[in-house]
């Protein structure tokens, strides 16, 4: 009896031996996957910094870079680095983008979390999953095959790739993640205000504009600011849908260049160490710079929304 009291005493002692180690493997895991992501974040912008900052301490005219309208990098006799219609144009496109995006995520997020209930609402969550996992590329496509030639019969101009075809496809780009973090803001809001809502006899419409939309409007303020970064960031589909041309927009149906588009469009034909290759490096921070400032942004919100 003694030595099988020992075993089993033995056997134990393994097993949550074999358990502490199993556990202490996980933690570890868990924390390098946690820290990669700040790791490569930091690497990334490290290197973007060191391939430019030459550039920026030598050779940049802030007043110049940021004021001008005319980008001629690769002039031999009197090159010119001004990113204004270049911002202008990004700009553009991701305002009418958001302009778009923001009335589907908005409606497709009150129709999943007020009102579908069982499997509908499942499918429809996974359905907004997937239209999120959708290349850009494809999306340049659809820009670049159907929406071009559609904007021409039907607005009568002589092309269709312009601000109005990039911010519809950036829109319904940028429309399911906005729509996946409002659904989140939405379901968040407690069930006590809807039923307190419903007992003073408001409608099911009133519960929402008048007290779950606003009660909802930090995390919903966070959806539309990430919505944003990721217009500021897009790139294929960008290049492929606005024409890809220098110009400070008038309309909509002006053709731009985004900063994004420029810097993959010329970054391969530039000689590695010479100005026009500094100069789309320092675009590169300053897109790096702003995306971080709205992702950040967006970020304390939602967390701000969570913590409350």
């Amino acid at each position: 009896m003694q030595q099988g009291g020992n075993k089993m005493s033995h056997d134990a002692f393994d097993r949550r031996t074999t358990d502490w180690y199993i556990d202490k493997l996980m933690q570890s895991l868990v924390f390098i996957g946690g820290i990669s992501a700040i790791i490569f974040i930091i690497g990334i912008f490290v290197f973007i910094t060191m391939e430019g900052m030459d550039f920026v301490i030598s050779r940049l005219d802030p007043v110049e870079f940021f004021t001008s309208e005319y980008w001629f990098p690769s002039d031999e006799d009197d090159p010119e680095f001004g990113i204004l219609a270049l911002i202008a144009g990004t700009a553009s496109v991701t305002g009418l983008a958001m302009l778009v995006a923001i009335p589907f995520a908005l409606g497709a997020a009150i129709y999943v979390g007020e009102f579908a209930t069982g499997k509908t609402r499942e499918y429809l969550k996974v359905l907004v999953e997937l239209l999120a996992a959708i290349p850009s590329v494809v999306w340049g496509f659809i820009g670049l095959s159907i929406m071009n030639p559609l904007i021409i019969d039907v607005f009568d101009v002589p092309v269709g790739l312009n601000i109005l075809n990039a911010g519809i496809i950036l829109g319904l780009m940028a429309a399911p993640i906005m729509a996946s973090i409002a659904e989140d803001a939405l379901k968040a809001v407690p069930d006590g205000y809807r039923e307190a809502a419903e007992a003073m006899g408001a409608t099911r419409w009133q519960v929402i504009f008048k007290v779950v939309l606003p009660a909802a409007k930090n995390g919903l303020l966070g959806a539309v600011l990430l919505g944003v970064g990721r217009g500021f960031g897009e790139t294929m589909a960008v290049l492929m849908a606005t024409g890809h041309s220098v110009n400070m927009p008038d309309s909509i149906f002006d053709s731009v260049r985004a900063l994004t588009a420029t810097i993959a469009a010329e970054l391969g034909e530039t000689a590695v160490g010479s100005d026009h290759y500094g100069v789309l490096f320092t675009i590169g921070i300053f897109l790096f710079l702003i995306t971080f400032l709205i992702n950040l942004t967006a970020d304390l919100i939602v967390r701000g929304v969570r913590k409350g």
